[in-house]
């Protein structure tokens, strides 16, 4: 019986192992878990998502704290048109965290970032090409462009230097989508490097409505791969999305596809992002705790964990600190809804919005947990202490798992 070993993702002269793992944001793909994906001869992501916050934390720049000084008078305010991201410091954000993991990179393998469209920055276009023009300044391998069709993002970057040189990759969760992407792009004579098509059990943002449940990955997959053989493209597919063992990605490199992205079993990995106590609600989850709902305000349906902190809080918008999600407008859907609230209840303490969440606030504070699927598996990965806290894995454990395992197997670490 062969395993994902057995296989290559092909780029050019390069053979990697075929395992990707997703770009998980805030700073959940941490620069760590890439750079073990690539030691080991796979594709690690880190995540473009608020980047200056991220910085912030890690390098100690102040570019959250300046904001907030510059655009303090507005906090009252509803409108929030006039508050701008500074793009200088969004470029040096983007800089200093791409130079600084790769050149910590090591192995043969390859460190993405993943880009998402819908951080839309109260100045969509003008944001998208300072982050990535950014992240090819700084010698990226590749960018995955995520979250929206990303329909113009090609032409931000068709003039730099590393255009035709860098790997560059399209999220799509349908033939269609992959279509209007590829149609939009003809001009550019650019096809793109690679597709991550990412099913319905993903976690996180899904590219799907409500009616997700009435889609299969699988026969997205093959769709897709149906299309490209008719129009002679060799583009190389990667699924996303539901893979959780090794032998879910065989059968999918058996059938032609170039390599997988995981994410979900990478949350519980020591190098992973999310903090060590909030881990162990992932682990603890059973399959009732997850759901699918509405409350992001990109308008886009979201998987997560029902008891996460984020769900009815109704804490202020904290756009003159944050603000990733306010459109071209200076609009957001959660401050509409906290506004709504907040004239409801005169004189309240404290109000609760149920219908959507600040999703800057509180993925910044790790208290969205967004997740995958499966994240009710996890606890039959792993080890149940003494004290009844699951053992933490490391991201190699992880990723030798997908590598080497087979018949529907996962191999549970060492006791600790």
């Amino acid at each position: 019986m062969k395993c994902v070993d057995d296989f290559r993702l092909r780029f050019g002269g390069r053979e990697l192992v075929p395992i990707m793992i997703g770009g998980m944001g805030v700073d959940i793909s941490t620069a760590e878990l890439a750079l073990e994906a690539a030691r080991l001869g796979g594709v690690g992501h880190i995540s473009d998502a608020m980047l200056p916050s991220v910085t912030d934390r890690l390098y100690k720049t102040r570019f959250v704290k300046e904001k907030l000084q510059q655009y303090k008078y507005n906090v009252e305010n509803p409108d929030k048109s006039k508050v701008q991201f500074d793009l200088g410091h969004l470029a040096e954000a983007t800089r200093l965290h791409v130079s600084r993991t790769m050149q910590a990179k090591r192995g043969e393998g390859m460190i993405f970032i993943n880009c998402m469209e819908k951080l839309t920055m109260n100045a969509p276009r003008e944001t998208l090409r300072v982050r990535l023009r950014g992240a090819l300044d700084e010698g990226i391998d590749g960018i995955t462009l995520a979250a929206g069709l990303h329909l113009g993002s090609f032409a931000l970057i068709e003039d730099h230097p590393r255009f035709r040189d860098a790997k560059l990759g399209i999220i799509v969760s349908s033939l269609r989508a992959l279509q209007l992407f590829l149609r939009k792009n003809a001009k550019l004579n650019r096809l793109p490097d690679f597709i991550v098509v990412e099913g319905p059990l993903a976690g996180g943002h899904l590219g799907f409505g409500m009616d997700w449940t009435q889609y299969d990955l699988r026969t997205i997959v093959a769709e897709i791969q149906r299309y490209l053989q008719a129009e002679k493209l060799d583009i190389p597919l990667i699924p996303a999305g539901g893979i959780f063992t090794g032998s879910d990605a065989v059968s999918y490199l058996e059938t032609g596809s170039a390599a997988v992205q995981v994410a979900t079993r990478f949350t519980v990995a020591d190098e992973c992002g999310i903090p060590k106590k909030v881990q162990q609600e992932y682990f603890k989850a059973s399959e009732d705790d997850i759901e699918v709902n509405m409350l992001s305000p990109t308008g886009y349906p979201m998987r997560m964990l029902k008891n996460c902190p984020a769900i009815g809080s109704g804490i202020r918008p904290n756009c003159e600190a944050f603000g990733y999600i306010l459109d071209a407008n200076g609009n957001c859907s959660y401050i509409d809804a906290y506004n709504r609230e907040l004239a409801a209840h005169p004189g309240a303490r404290k109000i609760s919005v149920q219908d959507k969440i600040c999703l800057c606030t509180h993925m910044r504070n790790y208290d969205c947990w967004t997740c995958g699927h499966y994240t009710y598996r996890l606890k039959d990965t792993t080890h149940r202490n003494a004290d009844g806290s699951y053992q933490i894995l490391t991201a190699e454990q992880i990723f030798h798992d997908y590598q080497f395992s087979t018949d529907n197997k996962i191999a549970l670490p060492a006791k600790a």
